[in-house]
C-alpha cells in the first residue's frame, strides 16, 4: 500500500452535493440588502482599507453579527466555517492550521505558525488567543504566508479579530442566550458620542456552561469542556483637529474554564498499543466519558484561571500625500491551572499524573507606518516594528515515581525573553488602468533567551542539598528577509485576477538543556544540533480570481496555490538524558498544493445560497521522525483532501415581521494527526456537521429572537491528541434560544 494514504472520499462529496439543498449563511459577507445584491465588505488585509473583492489575497471575512447568529463565541468555534482552516481548542491553547501548515509547541519557547491578532496587535501565546468574542465588527482570516506586512510567525497565515470602534451615533444593544448543558450567555454594548471630537464605547459579556464530559473515574470531581468567562472592553476615539484621530482601547477577559478537557485516545481508537491506531464506532456519550482509573494516583479537582488584559493606542495622522499610522500595545496574561493527565508511558499502560502550572506573560509592541494617500500611479507603505515578550512560569508534575522519577518533576523557567525588530515596505505600481505590479520586503531580526532548569525534587520546594537541577539555558539570534511579488489585472469592473509569490518565516528556538560551550556540565550537556532548531520557511506560489456577476447577485472566488515548505518544526515528548522532555525538531521538506473555491448566489433579495470547496494535497516529501522510519508521502496534520460547505438562508414575511430560516453543513474527508515522537498516526474519519437556525424580527422593531441547533448529527471527533494519548474531543449537539434588543 502506498505511503501517501490519500483518501479523496469522492463518494461522500458527491452525495453531499446532490443531497444537501440547504446550509447556513456564510458569514463572509454582510446580510442581504433590499436590492438583492451581495453587499461589499471593506477589509484591511493589506493594511489599508479596500473592498474584499478587490483585495489580491485569499481571505475569508466573518461579520460580528454572523458570529452571534451562528453561536460562535470564541476563535476555536470558527474554523468549521472557513475553507482550508482548522482552529482547534487544544488543552494548551488555540491550535491554528491553515492549508496544512500548523504548530504543536505551545510552550514558552515555541512560536505559532499563524499570527493571531486582536485589533492588529499580535498575541504571542496560544493559550491567551482563545478569547471570548466581544463586540466584534469582523474577523479576517488570511490564508497563505503574510511575512511582508505582518512579519514573522505568519507561515500559515493570519487571524485578525477586529472590534467595533466608537461611532457617532448614540446606541446600545443587549443580548441574552439560554441553551442545553445549562448554557447561558449575556452581552451588552453602549456607544456614546460625547461631542464632535470624542466618542466612547463600552462592551461586556458573560459566558457560562456546564461540563460536556462525563466523569466515570469514581471521583466526585467536575471535568472540563465547560465555560465560565467574563469579558469587558472600553474604547475612546478622539479626533485631533481635522487630520488626526486617536483610538484607545482597554480590554480584559477572565476565564475559569476547567482544564481537564481530555479523554483517553482509546475512546476513539483501538490498536494504539500495536502502533497502528484504528478508529471505531461508538456513541457520543461514550466518546465524552473519561473512565480512566489511575493505577498510581488519586485525581484532584482540576481548575484553570486565565486573566488577560491589554491597553492599545492607534493614531492616524493625515499629512497630505501620506498618512502616518502608529499602533502600540501593552498586554499581560496570567495563567494557573491544575490538570489530571492520562499519561501513557508504554503501549497499553498509562499512569495518572497531576500537573500544576503558574505563568506570567507580558508583551509590548510598537509599529510606525507611513502610507501614501490618493489615487496616483504608485501607492506605497513602509514602516518599522518592535516586539518584546517576557515570560516566567513554573510547571510541576507529580506521580511519576513508577518511571524512576522523584515525587516532583519541576520546570522553573524565567526570565524567558523574546524580542523582534523589523523594517518593511511594499509598493504597488499601476502600469495601466487595469494592470498593477506589487513588490514588498521585510527584514526581521529575532533574539531569544531562556534561563531555567529541569528539577528532580523530593518535595514542592527545591532543596539544593538533596535535589538535582539540570540547567535549561540558551540564547540565539536569527535574521530573515521575507518578500512578496504580485500581479493584478482587472477583467472588467467586477472581476480581478491576481498572481503572487510570497514567503513566510517562523523563528527558530531551543529545546530543554544547555550546551557545553555555555559552561554546562559535560555530563548533562546537549549537542548544539539537538539544543537548537532552525527557522521554518515557506515560499508560496498562488493564482486567483475574484468576480461578481449576474448584476452583483453572484460571486465566485478561486485560489490555486503551491508551497515549497522547508524545515517544518514538529514537537513531542521524548526521553532525553533519562527523563521526558518536550522536543522540537526540523522535519525536512513538505509539499503543499491546493485549490479553493468560494461562491455565493442571491436568487432573490430574501434568500442566499453559499458554498465553499477546499481541495488539498499536503504531505511530507522527506522526513524521518527517528532516523529509521520514513514518513515521506504521509499527510501533514489536519490536512483533509477535500472539505465542502453548503449554506442556504431564506426570509419569509410573517405578519409585520420576517421569519428567517437558515442552515449550514460542513462535509470533510478524513485527515491525520501525527505524533512523530511516538511514531503514531491517528486517522480522523471523514464526517459531516450541520447547523440550523430560525429567527424572527419585526419590521423596524428593536428586538429579535433566534432558535439555533449546532451539530445536528450529534457526532464528536478528536480535535487534538498529544504524545501521551490525551485527546480533546469536539463538542456535541447544542441547542439555544437567543434574544437581542437594540436601542
Amino acid at each position: 500500500m502506498s505511503n501517501r494514504q490519500v483518501r479523496s472520499n469522492l463518494t461522500l462529496l458527491a452525495a453531499a452535493i446532490s443531497g444537501l439543498a440547504w446550509g447556513g449563511a456564510q458569514a463572509q459577507v454582510a446580510p442581504a440588502v433590499d436590492d438583492g445584491q451581495i453587499q461589499e465588505v471593506l477589509v484591511t488585509a493589506q493594511r489599508t482599507a479596500a473592498p474584499e473583492s478587490k483585495t489580491p489575497v485569499a481571505l475569508s471575512v466573518v461579520s460580528g453579527a454572523a458570529l452571534a447568529k451562528s453561536g460562535l463565541s470564541r476563535p476555536s468555534d470558527l474554523g468549521a466555517r472557513l475553507p482550508g482552516v482548522h482552529l482547534d481548542p487544544a488543552a494548551d491553547g488555540l491550535r491554528i492550521t491553515i492549508r496544512g501548515v500548523s504548530n504543536a509547541d505551545a510552550t514558552e519557547k515555541g512560536d505559532p505558525s499563524a499570527a493571531f491578532m486582536l485589533d492588529g496587535v499580535y498575541i504571542g501565546r496560544p493559550h491567551s488567543q482563545n478569547l471570548d468574542f466581544l463586540d466584534v465588527d469582523r474577523v479576517e482570516v488570511l490564508r497563505g504566508p503574510q511575512g511582508t506586512l505582518y512579519g514573522r510567525n505568519t507561515t500559515a497565515g493570519v487571524v485578525n479579530v477586529i472590534s467595533h470602534e466608537p461611532g457617532d451615533v448614540r446606541e446600545g444593544a443587549l443580548g441574552v442566550e439560554l441553551g442545553n448543558h445549562d448554557s447561558r450567555k449575556a452581552s451588552g454594548m453602549l456607544n456614546v458620542p460625547v461631542n464632535d471630537a470624542l466618542a466612547l464605547r463600552a462592551a461586556l459579556a458573560v459566558d457560562r456552561r456546564d461540563s460536556l464530559l462525563r466523569n466515570a473515574q469514581g471521583t466526585p470531581h467536575e471535568l472540563g469542556l465547560d465555560r465560565d468567562s467574563r469579558a469587558a472592553r472600553l474604547s475612546a476615539r478622539l479626533r485631533i483637529g481635522a487630520d488626526a484621530a486617536l483610538l484607545l482601547r482597554y480590554d480584559r477577559t477572565v476565564q475559569h474554564d476547567n482544564n481537564d478537557v481530555i479523554v483517553p485516545d482509546t475512546n476513539f481508537y483501538r490498536g494504539v498499543e500495536t502502533g497502528n491506531p484504528v478508529p471505531y464506532d461508538a456513541g457520543t456519550s461514550a466518546r465524552l466519558t473519561n473512565g480512566f482509573v489511575s493505577p498510581n494516583a488519586v485525581p484532584e479537582q482540576g481548575h484553570s484561571r486565565r486573566d488577560t488584559q491589554g491597553l492599545s493606542a492607534r493614531l492616524e495622522w493625515r499629512l497630505g500625500p501620506a498618512t502616518l499610522h502608529y499602533l502600540g500595545a501593552h498586554r499581560t496574561f496570567d495563567h494557573d491551572f491544575l490538570v489530571n493527565y492520562y499519561y501513557r508511558i508504554v503501549p497499553g499502560f498509562a499512569l495518572g499524573v497531576r500537573q500544576s502550572f503558574a505563568g506570567e506573560y507580558e508583551q509590548d509592541s510598537h509599529e510606525l507606518r507611513l502610507a501614501t494617500s490618493g489615487n496616483g500611479p504608485v501607492s506605497a507603505q513602509a514602516g518599522v516594528y518592535w516586539f518584546r515578550e517576557d515570560m516566567k512560569q513554573l510547571t510541576t508534575f507529580r506521580d511519576l515515581e513508577p518511571i524512576g522519577l522523584p515525587s516532583y518533576y519541576v520546570f522553573p523557567a524565567g526570565p524567558v525573553v523574546s524580542t523582534s525588530r523589523a523594517v518593511f515596505g511594499q509598493a504597488t505600481w499601476r502600469v495601466l488602468d487595469h494592470l498593477r505590479l506589487t513588490a514588498g520586503a521585510r527584514r526581521t531580526e529575532d533574539e531569544k533567551s531562556r534561563s531555567g532548569s529541569t528539577n528532580l525534587q523530593a518535595g514542592p520546594t527545591f532543596d539544593p542539598a538533596t535535589d538535582f537541577a539540570m540547567p535549561n539555558v540558551a540564547a540565539l539570534e536569527k535574521g530573515k528577509t521575507t518578500w512578496r511579488l504580485g500581479l493584478e489585472a482587472d477583467a472588467g469592473p467586477a472581476t480581478l485576477f491576481y498572481a503572487t509569490v510570497a514567503t513566510g518565516y517562523k523563528s527558530g528556538g531551543f529545546n530543554d538543556g544547555c550546551a557545553a560551550s555555555a559552561g554546562c556540565p559535560a555530563a548533562i550537556a546537549v549537542p548544539a544540533e539537538t539544543l537548537v532548531y532552525r527557522p521554518e520557511t515557506l515560499t508560496s506560489y498562488e493564482v486567483g480570481m475574484k468576480s461578481r456577476f449576474w448584476a452583483k447577485r453572484a460571486s465566485l472566488n478561486l485560489a490555486a496555490y503551491r508551497y515549497d515548505y522547508s524545515d517544518l518544526q514538529l514537537s513531542g515528548v521524548a526521553m532525553v538524558n533519562g527523563v521526558p522532555r518536550y522536543v522540537t525538531s526540523n522535519a525536512g521538506v513538505a509539499s503543499v498544493k491546493g485549490l479553493e473555491l468560494e461562491g455565493m448566489v442571491k436568487p432573490t433579495s430574501a434568500s442566499r445560497l453559499s458554498a465553499t470547496l477546499a481541495l488539498l494535497d499536503a504531505h511530507y516529501v522527506s522526513y524521518s521522525p527517528d532516523g529509521l522510519h520514513s514518513w515521506a508521502g504521509y499527510k501533514l496534520d489536519r490536512a483533509p483532501s477535500a472539505v465542502l460547505t453548503l449554506g442556504f438562508e431564506h426570509g419569509f414575511r410573517v405578519g409585520a415581521g420576517t421569519l428567517t430560516a437558515g442552515a449550514f453543513s460542513r462535509i470533510s474527508s478524513d485527515y491525520q494527526i501525527g505524533i512523530p515522537s511516538q511514531l503514531l498516526r491517528y486517522r480522523v474519519p471523514g464526517r459531516s456537521e450541520s447547523d440550523l437556525t430560525l429567527g424572527y424580527a419585526p419590521q423596524g422593531g428593536p428586538w429579535s429572537v433566534l432558535l439555533r441547533v449546532r451539530n445536528v448529527e450529534d457526532k464528536v471527533a478528536p480535535v487534538n491528541i498529544d504524545s501521551f494519548g490525551m485527546t480533546v474531543p469536539s463538542e456535541p449537539r447544542a441547542l439555544a434560544v437567543r434574544m437581542d434588543y437594540r436601542f
